[in-house]
């Protein structure tokens, strides 16, 4: 964003004039600018009305008094660029677009025409409901809107309307700073609300609603400033992308399509991922109201077994820890519990002191300081209206539990085992008490362990920055290598392969001799991009007369599966041992996200067994070593039931060797897939490899 742009979105955001331009839409949104209890100066621009909502209307965008700061424009598509025009023209701030009929349409055409008239204003849209400030108390929003700030909160950016309006209307009591519908995101995208908010010290945490970005290098530059001004950003990606690879042999496209890439770039980033709004929502809420957790050791309390129970189960699925009371903490902790109570964590501290708080606070912090927590949660579900005399008992344990946090200095959170047994005036009371009014286990839990796992990779990415993400560049006309072509090009750049040649089938039996038995056998064909598939692999010939009669059959085999992939070259290599694994590890080229490794479990059922992680390129050594230690085949390397152990960070080491090279000829190789692997203890081989090459022009 430039200096000039930076400095009009702030007039925007914060206006002083906002000029409504339009009809009925106009009208709404000077209504609802007026209840957010906007009191700087509003102007209408309508030719043929004389007012909107008691707003008295100059005839042209060229009859106002000044340049406002801020617009709202709802007129029809064709007449948004002369509008935009002679707003640049007289130095307006910027401008919210309501007005659809773009790009959106599939009228591209138009669309650049709207960027080329906005000039150095800050355009939100076109096809936007608009820009919702909580902090000044300013709207320029299309319909009816909710929402509330204490004086800070989330900042969220979603790319769908409709959805951002949900979120102001949610029962969740999300404190808020800033709502933007992005729509087309034609001027201003999600990468420069980023950049703005960032420095914005009202700002808790950001919240995206993603169906597809528009620039990744920009986006993670963005995302970085974010993380190191200490601001989580929480992301839902939603939408199916078209953003594709032409590589549909390989097997890499089941195993990182789109969402796999989108993930790669928020692990790269510090983003945190969720999958659904609720989680979206609550995770943001945790973050703005308490913060995040050092680390993943959690104190937890109910006055239920059954919600111990709960807590208990799905923390240890997520990865969250409930510490163990230290044994010498016990003896103390049983002199303040009723007798019926066992000391433990979660902590279920039972009925008979419930509700009085001056029983329960020194059981809420004594379990804090027995168990070495970094966070704590309490489980309350609170009765419905009409039936909440007892109200005040869960207050008073709820008062006793923030207390007890507080002193401790931990983020903390009250949960309802149900989203909706928490009312409005409760989550009120709750965050004035300066604990999280949280809704629903799971989400609790899952905030709570992705706020901690954000404070963790901050600090890691803090410690070495990654290199920034090199460009993208057009697949364009791809042809693929035979496997012996491939392998060629392994063996130059240092990664080793089995001893092998290729012959005609006439001399298959010398070839295998000089070898040495057992040898593997592969026709080579241009056509044959996964030759088991297709009957032309052979594996441990043991003479030369089977070499013989496994390629008579192989040609055979590869006849019938399709008759222009026969030849008459073969691939004999020698067998490799057995290996502690099979990898899978592809190195490929995205359209939009540029150079991507694959990792992941190995041989003929990579696709079944679906274990599999997405890096986008450059990354680090430790980068790939984390990785690999994240893969369910990790444990057959790492010397499962008495078997040799893998020298993993030297296996880092060669696949980063690997990576370094396909960065610097990426250029003429698209993809490079090995699979599989093999992997010893201390180093790899390459026993199947398929290179996709750029054709020339």
């Amino acid at each position: 964003m430039t200096p000039e742009r930076r400095e009009n979105f702030q007039r925007l955001l914060r206006p002083r004039h906002i000029a409504f331009v339009g009809g009925r839409d106009a009208t709404i949104a000077i209504n609802e600018a007026r209840r957010r209890g906007f009191q700087g100066q509003m102007w209408a621009v309508n030719p043929t009305r004389a007012e909107l909502a008691g707003v008295p209307c100059v005839a042209s965008i060229d009859d106002l008094p000044q340049a406002p700061d801020a617009v709202y424009l709802a007129i029809p598509a064709q007449g948004v660029v002369a509008a935009l025009r002679s707003l640049a023209q007289m130095g307006a701030g910027g401008v919210v677009c309501f007005s659809a009929g773009f790009k959106e349409t599939g009228d591209a055409l138009a669309e650049q025409a709207l960027i080329d008239a906005t000039g150095d204003m800050a355009l939100i849209g076109p096809n936007c409901y608009g820009l919702i400030n909580y902090i000044d108390n300013t709207a320029l929003w299309s319909f009816e809107h909710g929402g509330w700030s204490p004086g800070y909160g989330a900042a969220i950016i979603t790319q769908s309307g409709m959805f951002s309006s949900d979120i102001t209307m949610s029962q969740r009591s999300l404190p808020m700073a800033y709502m933007v519908s992005a729509g087309n995101q034609a001027v201003l995208g999600q990468e420069d609300f980023l950049d703005v908010f960032a420095d914005d010290p009202a700002v808790r945490a950001i919240g995206l609603h993603i169906e597809g970005l528009q620039d990744i290098p920009r986006f993670e530059r963005a995302a970085l400033k974010v993380l190191s001004k200490g601001i989580p950003v929480v992301a839902l990606k939603t939408g199916s992308s078209e953003i594709g690879s032409a590589l549909t042999v390989s097997h890499t496209g089941s195993l990182s399509g789109a969402t796999e890439l989108y993930e790669a770039l928020f692990a790269r980033t510090g983003v945190i991922s969720v999958t659904n709004p609720s989680q979206f929502l609550e995770t943001l809420k945790y973050i703005c109201v308490v913060g995040a957790p050092k680390g993943p050791r959690l104190a937890g309390f109910t006055c239920s077994g059954g919600g111990a129970t709960m807590l208990a189960d799905y923390a240890e699925k997520i990865g969250l820890e409930f510490p163990a009371v230290e044994p010498a903490q016990v003896p103390d902790l049983k002199a303040l519990l009723p007798e019926i109570a066992t000391v433990s964590n979660p902590l279920d501290y039972t009925t008979p002191i419930w509700g009085q708080g001056a029983r329960t606070y020194p059981v809420f912090a004594k379990v804090l300081d027995a168990v070495g927590a970094d966070s704590a949660v309490l489980v309350q579900d609170y009765p419905a209206a009409g039936l909440d005399a007892s109200k005040e008992y869960y207050q008073q344990d709820a008062a006793a539990f923030a207390r007890a946090a507080k002193e401790k200095g931990l983020p903390a959170a009250i949960c309802a085992t149900l989203p909706e047994n928490m009312d409005a005036d409760t989550r009120e009371f709750l965050i004035g008490e300066g604990v999280a009014p949280m809704q629903g286990i799971h989400e609790t839990l899952n905030a709570i362990g992705q706020a901690a796992n954000w404070a963790q990779t901050r600090a890691r990415i803090a410690s070495g920055l990654p290199a920034p993400l090199l460009p993208a560049e057009p697949l364009g006309a791809l042809e693929m290598l035979t496997e012996d072509a491939g392998k060629s090009w392994l063996s130059r750049i240092g990664v080793p392969v089995p001893k092998g040649k290729v012959v005609p089938a006439a001399h298959l039996g010398r070839a295998a001799t000089d070898i040495g038995f057992p040898v593997a056998l592969k026709m080579m064909s241009p056509l044959l991009a996964h030759k088991t598939e297709a009957g032309a692999v052979a594996l441990n010939l043991g003479d030369a007369g089977a070499v013989r009669e496994a390629a008579a059959r192989m040609k055979r085999q590869v006849a019938e599966h399709d008759p222009e992939a026969v030849t008459d070259n073969f691939l004999i290599e020698a067998m490799s041992p057995p290996p502690l694994a099979e990898l899978i590890v592809t190195l490929r080229s995205d359209p939009q996200f540029g150079a991507a490794l694959v990792l992941g479990s190995g041989g003929i059922l990579v696709e079944l067994v679906g274990d599999a992680v997405t890096l986008l390129l450059p990354s680090t050594r430790d980068d790939i070593l984390r990785a690999l230690q994240g893969l369910r085949v990790a444990r057959l390397l790492g010397g499962y039931r008495g078997r040799p152990e893998a020298d993993l960070p030297k296996i880092a080491d060669q696949i980063h060797t690997l990576c370094q090279a396909y960065l610097q000829e990426r250029r003429i190789m698209a993809e490079i897939e090995i699979n599989p692997l093999f992997v010893y203890e201390d180093y790899i081989c390459a026993v199947d490899a398929l290179l996709h090459r750029r054709v020339a022009p």
